[in-house]
Order: structure tokens, then sequence, then C-alpha cells
């Protein structure tokens, strides 16, 4: 997995395609409405919320757009004047639950990327009473999924990386900050705090 998040200067920006030109969207207070995956609006979007009133204007790219009666830079971060309460608990997705465990088997280890397919597991068994909750849920590899079967960790001889735990949303989004994208403009570096090395 790759640990080290690029920033593209200014001159790097795309001359010719807006859509390769997205704003990142603050909340109220300038934190990011979410990390993973970044809270990003396409370019139109962004207009449009800046022509309804509805955020503020916090950094642009040097790349323009033109209509028969303006000319604007495209916003690359805008902060939203009305504050967006996060939830407490996230919502029990796949996603989410792949996300609280880091995209990584809870047995063996392996992660997204080393080509293994990731599924969950019910750590004590629906056949023993087993329920699907946020408790009893785990990220598990094709693999070792089908090595547990229908028994605990303990009847298969399996140990868990991590007990299984209902995450907060704060927990979500700091462990949305281990995964930053390929691609961050140097605009957003004031407002994104990633918990590795940025490269310059």
């Amino acid at each position: 997995m790759e640990r080290v998040a690029r920033f593209r200067s200014a001159d790097e920006d795309p001359t010719c395609n807006p859509s390769a030109c997205p704003a990142l969207v603050l909340n109220a207070d300038y934190t990011p409405l979410s990390y993973y995956p970044l809270s990003l609006w396409p370019w139109q979007t962004a207009i449009k919320a800046v022509f309804l009133d509805r955020v503020d204007i916090v950094a642009s790219y040097d790349r323009e757009v033109h209509s028969p009666s303006l000319d604007m830079k495209i916003p690359s971060v805008i902060a939203l004047r009305q504050y967006v309460k996060q939830s407490e608990f996230p919502a029990f997705t796949r996603f989410n639950l792949f996300l609280r465990d880091r995209f990584q088997c809870q047995y063996c280890g392996q992660g997204q990327g080393s080509g293994q397919n990731l599924t969950f597991d019910h750590v004590i068994p629906r056949r023993l009473g087993g329920k699907t909750t946020w408790e009893n849920i785990t990220t598990a590899c094709a693999p070792c999924n089908m090595k547990k079967g229908g028994r605990t960790p303990k009847q298969a001889h399996m140990s868990l990386m991590m007990k299984p735990i209902r995450p907060t949303s704060w927990h979500l989004q700091q462990y949305g900050k281990m995964f930053p994208p390929n691609y961050l403009h140097e605009t957003w570096r004031d407002w994104l705090y990633w918990d590795i090395e940025l490269e310059a």
C-alpha cells in the first residue's frame, strides 16, 4: 500500500480539462467533511454551490471557466457556510467495516492490495447464535474465511488481530487519515492532517 502522499503543485494544474479540478470540501469549522473517501466535489457542483451562497471559496486553481458573462477561477478548496454535524456512529456498511479494520484480514493481516479479495466473517458463527453486528463481524480474506468455516476462532485455532468493536465516526475519520489518495493539490495542504509522511 502506498503510504506517501504527493502534493501536486500549481504548475501541474490541468490546463485543458476542468474535470481534473475537484474541490476539497471543508465543513464550516474548516475540517474536511471526510478523509476516506476524501470529501471532493466536481468543479460544476462547487461553482453551483458558490452561486447559491452555500460555500465560501478558500483557494482556487489557476484554471478558469468562462461563460458569456463571467470568467471564474475553479475553486480548489471550499468551506460550507452551514455546519454539518456528523452522526456519532457510522452506518453499518461493508465499506465502513473494511475501513474500521484498515482493509486487512483480521486473521492473517493480508490487505486488499495483496491480491486477496476481502470479505467479512461472523466471529461467532450464525449457526451458533452469532449476530450480524459490529461486535461480531470482522474483515477476512477468502482463504481465512474458508479455513475458519462455521467454527469460532478458538475452535479453528485462529486468532484475531483486533477485537471487533462498534466504531464512532471519529474513529473512522482517524482511520481514513491512513489512506491518502495518490493526488493531493498543494492548496489542500493546510487543511489535511495525515498520519503519514507527506512528500513535498
